[in-house]
């Protein structure tokens, strides 16, 4: 496919899969689920509909010798190296614009480095009709099939039939709702015309860089002072000058929910964004009682449990419990109901305001 890219957002901190992840070893650095770290896995499976060279990576400094590591195959200039994290609008813009500085005719699918996807055939099949819909004019978004009604994933509402690409429907997207009330959730699931917002588009360079001027100009105007620097010995320091200033924001927040022409493609390719201990709980392979035991200590006791994630490398003993997530790294321990996994990025926020730096 002609100027087609994937750019893997990779600077986030998975802090709702503390006390695994880390400031220093966040979750797509770690092999929480398959053998290899999430972000190769990300890699791996982009193959072979892109070759390492149209594979970019938006990373943080502290993580880019490690991401390097596990996938050395995708070339040095193609890691695009925040100077610090800026939320994902800034991330997005900047990858965008070192792209379509060497390629003026990119077309750029904007993936994530730790998503857990099981069927990886269907999951480039429906890149490739995103590919058709972006050449189209269109901005393309993954919108996942939703199996229950989630008050923890964003909706996108599908209007009119726009065509059938690769065997897939593509609808006109009508609008975001981000993260609902179970009441409204329901109805959204019940009507049909909901989709799950999975965070993964896919959109010309220049239409992109053309939502950021519509509805971000300030930001557009810092990224095209930079984009002439781009490959140049001027880049750095005209990336530090910008990023200083640039506005910390979501990338949905800057441009996607009020951007035009968006297209929605649902699909269901076993996609789970692992976002909380509760979602690794539905990824992993259960037993008879629907229990999860992680680790490398293969000696568990779990007597009278059910429904229970252990994830440990020491012998873990429960009895009588059930419904719960239990996490032990060297310097912590995590025992929460799995109702509450989403209340663990709150720890995090507690540790940051006393000032426990060494447990983040």
């Amino acid at each position: 496919m002609d100027h087609y890219y994937a750019l893997i957002m990779a600077g986030g901190g998975g802090t709702r899969l503390w006390p695994m992840s880390r400031q220093d070893t966040p979750k797509q650095l770690l092999p929480l689920i398959e053998e290899t770290s999430m972000f190769t896995s990300s890699v791996e499976r982009l193959a072979p509909l892109f070759a390492p060279e149209q594979i970019y990576v938006v990373t943080g400094r502290k993580y880019l010798n490690a991401l390097r590591e596990h996938a050395p195959e995708i070339p040095r200039q193609n890691f695009i190296v925040e100077p610090y994290a800026r939320e994902s609008g800034p991330a997005a813009a900047l990858g965008v614009t070192v792209i379509q500085k060497r390629d003026p005719e990119a077309i750029i699918a904007v993936l994530t480095a730790d998503h857990h996807i099981t069927k990886k055939d269907k999951f480039r099949d429906v890149l490739k009709a995103a590919y058709d819909l972006a050449q189209k004019g269109y901005i393309a978004t993954l919108g996942i099939s939703p199996s229950y009604p989630s008050t923890g994933f964003g909706y996108i509402q599908q209007g009119e039939l726009i065509s059938k690409i690769e065997g897939y429907d593509c609808f006109v997207a009508l609008g975001f709702e981000e993260k609902p009330p179970i009441e409204k959730a329901t109805t959204f699931l019940a009507s049909g015309d909901y989709t799950w917002n999975s965070g993964m588009f896919i959109w010309k360079a220049e239409q992109a860089m053309n939502e950021f001027k519509r509805q971000q100009p300030k930001m557009y105007e810092q990224f095209m002072l930079l984009a002439p620097t781009v490959d140049t010995h001027e880049y750095d320091h005209k990336l530090e000058e910008i990023w200083e200033n640039v506005e910390k924001i979501s990338l949905d927040y800057a441009v996607m929910e009020h951007a035009e022409k968006m297209a929605v493609i649902p699909a269901e390719f076993g996609w789970n964004d692992v976002g909380s201990w509760a979602a690794m709980y539905d990824v992993l392979k259960q037993d008879k009682a629907g229990n999860i035991v992680k680790g490398s200590q293969a000696e568990r006791v779990l007597l009278d449990t059910k429904n229970t994630l252990v994830y440990s490398d020491k012998l873990v003993v429960t009895i009588g419990v059930e419904d719960l997530i239990v996490v032990e790294t060297e310097d912590a321990l995590l025992i929460c109901h799995k109702d509450r996994t989403q209340d663990v990025k709150k720890v995090v926020d507690q540790l940051l305001r006393t000032k426990n730096y060494k447990f983040l």
